[in-house]
């Protein structure tokens, strides 16, 4: 016997009456705002070629950590999930994500899965062993519409603008592709690429060195002398800007930043560019060039993203047989106070910087990123991100951040992700989480209703729109 599958419209709602009365009303004026997507890894190629999702799994499992980790916690292999494997069959590895889908009671990602299936797909029984089969044909038979093209549903969803996210060394064809589409009419969606320079700004990512002469021949510049490494960081960072990037991002391990003289900056570089490299230098080199980085988005404009914090790849094995992003990034403790101050005694202070700080470490909320965020004009905090990207993820941060830097030293909220119809999955969340934190300080008579209609407009759109230069 199958169960219905329904999505309660009251969902996230407070269970008060009070308060979920002033939450519906706030949610229905921003519930069909067009969605900005300012930070995520959707593929850019989906949207050039606009070619079909092949099937259920290639579009809903193998894309998403969030799902595969979860089953390999329990044991499931990678293989018969076919992550990394081409030759396991699909609709065998759906059936394994079926016979298992209670395992992710409670969880976002069971939230935003349900919306996917009745939302985008229609689907109206529950997704369990006895349904796997219809929920993979059905799916699969929608994916080779017309409808359900990349270009189709990034329109059906009201996406006004993504994000990708292109290290220095891609030469961004499939955005030009999009452009040339943008340009003669054939496609109206804007997608733009961001400046992520980690394999070429970390000592320790793989092939750095090699790197560094792909890195010279993109720009026309020597990256291994100094002077021409950061000749070749400004080339690429006009060349994203005019496919247009508004923002660069940074993913390093902690948040430690430094300011270095020139002659120990060049010294550093040469410490750095030999065949062994000490984890001291390599963690002093990228704490000079977050550093450098911010002085470049001063000259440049470009947006600058910090996401510290994540123990990359814990698991050996898993990134000696499958590679990077597969489910095993752990987060750790992160030290704002002290690690930011080299960058921020140089810039700071300067209004017309933006730097967006994330973090995994719930625990500087209160005590540092709030107040850090509330005093210096050029810091502003990003939403709750990745492990906390999530109801009561969303309701800590909000909660702790709020008394401190308020409600516009932050920029509303961006889904990161690689699941391409997880993005209005998770917009609705962080709409429905944003109207009933405003709705409870209306109840508690803290907030006129009116400002609170305007904050919700503002968390919904505007503020990442405005942040991120869109």
């Amino acid at each position: 016997m199958t169960r219905p599958l329904t999505l309660d419209p009251d969902r996230l709602f407070s269970s008060d009456p009070a308060q979920r009365a002033i939450a519906r009303r706030l949610y229905v004026a921003v519930a069909h705002l067009p969605i900005i997507s300012p930070h995520g890894h959707t593929d850019p190629a989906w949207f050039a070629d606009n070619m079909p999702f092949g099937n259920a799994a290639e579009l809903l499992l193998h894309p998403d950590h969030y799902v595969f980790r979860m089953l390999y916690s329990q044991g499931i292999s990678l293989d018969a999930l076919g992550i990394g494997n081409p030759d396991a069959d699909p609709r065998e590895s759906w059936r394994l994500f079926a016979q298992n889908y209670h395992l992710f009671r409670g969880t976002p990602s069971r939230m935003w899965m349900d919306w996917v299936f009745a939302e985008a797909f229609g689907i109206d029984v529950q997704f369990e062993a006895a349904t796997s089969d219809l929920y993979y044909d059905r799916i699969t038979e929608a994916l080779a519409t017309d409808a359900f093209r990349p270009r189709a549903l990034f329109d059906r969803f009201g996406i006004e603008v993504i994000a990708t996210t292109e290290s220095p060394l891609d030469t961004l064809d499939h955005h030009a592709v999009i452009r040339a589409a943008n340009v003669s009419g054939e496609w109206a969606g804007r997608v733009i690429t961001a400046y992520r320079p980690d394999p070429v700004v970390d000592p320790e990512f793989g092939d750095f060195y090699v790197s560094l002469a792909r890195f010279s021949d993109l720009s026309g510049e020597d990256a291994y002398s100094y002077a021409g490494y950061l000749a070749a960081h400004r080339d690429r960072r006009a060349f994203f800007a005019s496919m247009g990037a508004t923002s660069t991002d940074h993913g390093h391990p902690t948040a430690a930043t430094a300011d270095l003289s020139k002659f120990e900056a060049e010294a550093l570089f040469a410490r750095v560019t030999r065949a062994e490299v000490s984890p001291a230098d390599a963690e002093q080199f990228r704490a000079h060039m977050l550093t450098v980085m911010a002085g470049m988005s001063l000259d440049d404009g470009l947006v600058m993203q910090i996401h510290p914090g994540a123990f990359r790849n814990h698991n050996r094995w898993l990134f000696d047989h499958y590679g990077r992003d597969k489910g095993a990034d752990i987060p750790t403790a992160t030290d704002y106070v002290h690690a930011l101050r080299p960058l921020l005694g140089r810039y700071g202070n300067e209004a017309a910087l933006t730097i967006i700080l994330f973090t995994l470490d719930e625990t500087s909320y209160a005590r540092e990123l709030a107040p850090l965020a509330g005093h210096y004009p050029a810091l502003k905090l990003g939403p709750a991100w990745w492990f906390h990207d999530s109801p009561e993820g969303m309701r800590r941060f909000r909660n702790q951040m709020t008394e401190t830097a308020g409600f516009y030293n932050t920029v509303g909220f961006n889904d990161d992700t690689r699941a391409f119809l997880s993005i209005p999955a998770r917009h609705d969340v962080a709409r429905r989480l944003d109207c009933g934190f405003l709705a409870q300080l209306v109840a508690e008579h803290r907030m006129e209703e009116w400002e609170a209609a305007e904050l919700a407009a503002d968390l919904s759109y505007n503020l990442a729109k405005s942040a991120y230069k869109l």
